[in-house]
C-alpha cells in the first residue's frame, strides 16, 4: 500500500519493519477511517489500556494514510534504538511534571498548523480502571482543540491487551490477537473553540471522553461505569487528597466535574503518548 503523502523517509523506513511485525502478531479489524480528515491537521484520541497501544494506534492511521506525531514521554528519547526512532519519526517529547511540560503543547500546536495528525492518550497513562474502561482524563487534548480548532476524532481500540496484558511486560505474539480500532465522527466543540477558562476545557474533555468510551462499550460489549475511574495520589502531608498532578490541570469527569475518587493510585506511568502527559 503507498506510505501516507507526509511521511518522511525515516518514517518509511520504521514503517518498513514495523508494519510486518505487527501483521505477524495481530489481526487488525480497522473501522471508521472515514472519519478521518482529509484535509488540514487534527487531533486522534484514543483510550490507553496498554504499553503497546501506541503501536496499534500509528499502525490504524498509517495505514488509514496519515503519519501521526504522537506525544511521548522525554525519557523514552534517550532509550537506545527507540529514542533514534523517535527522534527520526518526528515525534513530540513531553517533559513531564516540570515548567517545561507546556511547550509540548506548543509543539502539537505548530503540528496541527503544518497539517498533520497529532495522535494524543486523554488519560495521560494506561487506565488505572479494573474493567479496563477509560478512567477520567487531563485537559491536554481539550487545550489543542480549542486553541487551534483542530477536530478531535475519537478513536476507541480494544483487543491490543491480548498482546501485552495491562501493566506486563509479557508479550504473547502467538497465536495472533485481533485488534479492533474504531474511529468515530469528530466531536463537536464548536460552541467552545477560543475558550481557555476552567469550564470550557473541563467541558471539552468530557464530551471527548464520553465519545471513546461509547464505541469502546460498542466494540467490547457491556457498560460501562456510570462514572469513570478518577485517579489519585496518596493523602499528602497533613493529610489531604490530592489528585494526579499534571501541567494541564486536573483529570476530568465525562458528564461533570465531581466524580467520586477511586482507589489510591501510584505516580507510576506506563503511557507512550496523550497530552495531559501528554
Amino acid at each position: 500500500m503507498p506510505s501516507p503523502a507526509r511521511s518522511t523517509r525515516a518514517y518509511r523506513n520504521v514503517a518498513r519493519v514495523v508494519r510486518p511485525t505487527m501483521f505477524a502478531m495481530t489481526r487488525p479489524d480497522w473501522r471508521g477511517t472515514e472519519h478521518l480528515p482529509r484535509e488540514g491537521g487534527f487531533l486522534a484520541a484514543s483510550n490507553h489500556v496498554t504499553n503497546i497501544d501506541p503501536l496499534t494506534f500509528a499502525h490504524f492511521l498509517w495505514d488509514a494514510g496519515f503519519a501521526p506525531k504522537i506525544l511521548a514521554k522525554a525519557s523514552l528519547f534517550g532509550v537506545p534504538v527507540v529514542g533514534a526512532v523517535l527522534r527520526a519519526t518526528g515525534q513530540i517529547p513531553v517533559q513531564r511534571g516540570t515548567t517545561t511540560a507546556g511547550q509540548s503543547l506548543l509543539a502539537a500546536e505548530r503540528a496541527l498548523e503544518e497539517g498533520e495528525c497529532v495522535a494524543v492518550f486523554p488519560e495521560g497513562t494506561l487506565t488505572r480502571d479494573p474493567d479496563l474502561w477509560p478512567m477520567a482524563a487531563k485537559t491536554g487534548v481539550a487545550r489543542l482543540a480549542l486553541a487551534t480548532g483542530a477536530p478531535v476524532v475519537p478513536v476507541a481500540q480494544w483487543g491490543a491487551q491480548d498482546l501485552l496484558g495491562w501493566y506486563s511486560k509479557r508479550l504473547r505474539p502467538f497465536p495472533r490477537k485481533r485488534v479492533t480500532i474504531v474511529a468515530g465522527p469528530p466531536v463537536d466543540l464548536s460552541d467552545l473553540v477560543g475558550r481557555t477558562d476552567g469550564g470550557a476545557l473541563r467541558e471539552a474533555t468530557a464530551r471527548i471522553m464520553a465519545a471513546i468510551t461509547a464505541q469502546l462499550a460498542d466494540v467490547r460489549g457491556g457498560t460501562p461505569p456510570a462514572e469513570p475511574f478518577v485517579m489519585r495520589r496518596p493523602a499528602a502531608p497533613g493529610g489531604r487528597d490530592v489528585r494526579e498532578a499534571s501541567p494541564d490541570g486536573p483529570p476530568v469527569v465525562p458528564g461533570g466535574p465531581a466524580a467520586p475518587l477511586g482507589p489510591v493510585g501510584d505516580a507510576g506511568d506506563g503511557s507512550v503518548a496523550g497530552p495531559g502527559t501528554a
